[in-house]
């Protein structure tokens, strides 16, 4: 009898611990199946079981009463009790700034909307980093430093009254909304950019050969002077581990959007991103020098990249050497963006072990973005890309370009930019930007204006792209310039006119099965004295090819 209880005690515990571990399931184990690199679980953070609202604190919803004192009260007093979840409710929370704390959820309930003032003597200047270099901006609408266990989650809106704070092009925007804005005050540069204040303006000139961060030296008066230049990015998370952005709008920022920066263990789930599609560096998540990272379910609408991987600049990001690494990015849909999924400018750190699966990029400038340029340096490498649908591309479905100039795609096209046409290398050092290693398969894409457009660098050619099982429509074929080692395997592009796939100084390459139109000729045009060792099975015989001397003929095999 008591052998009998033994037993049947220790087959129920067996079947509790069961039960337990199996109702609460790891809910990202999917995506770590046949993942190409190891990655660890990022486990979702856990808070102490406590609850507070911000009315607790003084807080009213009511849309006019300023509420930075009650956030603040409530983020110091709930972590003095060792964290938990503070909650606002349904209203609208007109705010300053806020800070969050360590084991903090800050929960918006249905209906809450978090708005940020555009008043920005509400906003000090702070240290920060911005563009991959350290520098001083604006305290941003909700930041982290150093902490542990933190989320924003719900299904409320957070909006960061971006519009007070952005420039505005002219070319962006209707004639109507243009007047409008103009009327509205502010400055004019030229006729057709609107700047804020005149304090904006001033700083737009001093850091125009530096996009947005000022680099000579200033006195506090210099850096007040233009202090209104200085917009924030909405979320700012510096050097936090285990982040959790969930369910949450987050919209109209004063700059990027969402910027975790040396964050560890980050979860972004069913968020949605979006900014107006004028918006000045109006980026929707900036993922940089980040490790161990998911960016699932989520929905992007912005006026600039969408979801971006950095980290750092030039000499400083190097100096920092810390890359962004192991990310899966999976059932993501961008919308507006000057690209879907981007690797750069600010890669100096390097990005690595990065998996981006079940996306579609709908209207995107470009779906595929890597991009950087000399000085730069860092090594981008190990990029695996799966089951990604386009739809309306404005440039380029695919796109390599190391001659990046802080231009959209778009601008560049609409401003007449020409591809850069180099034959003189320069010497390799560390500041020369390294792209390698990258895998895209199963993409799918209709509409674009260029299939593909890989533009590396004479003396650092981008290398180990791996193609395979690929549709493209376009306006014009696949363009590919300084690549090596590149292989195609069942790759379909069908252009509206010129060559299927044009080729310039392009070695080592392996294509097994390509096809195009029979009315496209030639179907395959190969340029540049560089260009060698060019292996073509299953694709256009060789009477469809046409090259730019007769001597490049010899480097081309098709068999």
């Amino acid at each position: 009898m008591k052998l009998f209880s033994t037993i049947y005690l220790t087959a129920l515990c067996a079947m509790t611990l069961t039960a337990c571990t199996t109702s609460n399931p790891y809910p990202y184990e999917a995506l770590y199946k046949e993942l190409p690199f190891d990655m660890p679980r990022v486990e979702r953070p856990v808070f102490p079981d406590k609850q507070v609202s911000i009315t607790d604190f003084g807080g009213v919803g009511d849309g006019v009463t300023l509420n930075t004192e009650a956030f603040e009260k409530a983020m110091a007093g709930l972590s003095e009790q060792g964290g938990g979840r503070l909650v606002v409710p349904f209203g609208v929370w007109f705010t300053g700034p806020i800070t969050l704390r360590s084991n903090i959820n800050l929960h918006l309930e249905k209906g809450a909307l978090i708005l940020f003032t555009p008043d920005k003597s509400a906003y000090p200047l702070v240290l920060t980093s911005f563009e991959g270099l350290e520098t001083r901006r604006c305290q941003s609408p909700i930041s982290g430093k150093e902490l542990e266990n933190i989320a924003i989650t719900g299904e409320g809106v957070i909006n960061g009254s971006g519009e007070a704070w952005r420039p505005l092009k002219r070319a962006k925007v209707t004639e109507s909304h243009w007047k409008k804005v103009v009327a509205s005050g502010g400055v004019l540069q030229n006729k057709d950019i609107w700047y804020p204040s005149e304090n904006a303006m001033r700083g737009a000139q001093l850091s125009e050969t530096n996009l947005n961060v000022p680099r000579k030296p200033l006195t506090e008066t210099e850096w007040m002077d233009i202090k209104d230049f200085l917009r924030p990015v909405m979320v700012s998370l510096i050097s936090c581990k285990n982040v959790l952005l969930e369910g949450v709008l987050f919209e109209n920022s004063p700059g990027w959007n969402l910027h975790p920066l040396m964050c560890e263990n980050v979860i972004i789930d069913n968020v949605f991103v979006r900014n107006p599609s004028f918006a000045q560096n109006g980026d929707g998540l900036d993922l940089e020098s980040c490790k161990n990272a998911l960016i699932v379910n989520s929905t992007f609408d912005v006026g600039d990249d969408a979801i971006c991987l950095k980290s750092g600049k030039d000499a400083e990001g190097r100096r920092r050497g810390i890359p962004t690494e192991n990310v899966i990015i999976d059932n993501c849909t961008v919308f507006k963006g000057h690209g879907g999924f981007v690797v750069g400018s600010e890669m100096s750190g390097g990005v690595r072990n990065v998996s981006v699966s079940n996306c579609a990029f709908l209207g995107t400038d470009v779906g595929l973005r890597f991009k950087s340029t000399r000085g730069r340096g860092g090594v981008v490498e190990n990029i695996f890309v799966n089951q990604i649908s386009m739809f309306d591309i404005v440039t380029d479905s695919f796109l390599f370009d190391l001659f990046y100039g802080g231009k959209s795609a778009s601008e560049s096209l609409a401003d007449g930019d020409m591809t850069p046409v180099e034959d003189h290398l320069l010497p390799v050092t560390e500041e020369t930007p390294v792209f390698r290693n990258i895998h895209v398969k199963n993409l799918v894409s209709r509409n674009a204006r260029r299939a593909l457009f890989f533009n590396g660098l004479p003396e650092m050619n981008i290398s180990g792209i791996f193609l395979e099982n690929v549709s493209i429509t376009a306006k014009y074929g696949a363009e590919l310039s300084e690549s090596d080692s590149i292989v195609f395997t069942n790759v379909h592009v069908e252009p509206a006119e010129g060559p299927a796939l044009l080729l310039n100084n392009v070695k080592n390459m392996t294509v097994d099965g390509f096809t195009c139109p029979p009315s496209v000729s030639p179907a395959v045009h190969v340029k540049g004295q560089r260009s060698v060792d060019l292996m073509f099975k299953q694709a256009p015989s060789k009477d469809r090819f046409s090259f730019a001397t007769p001597e490049l003929a010899s480097c081309v095999k098709v068999y």
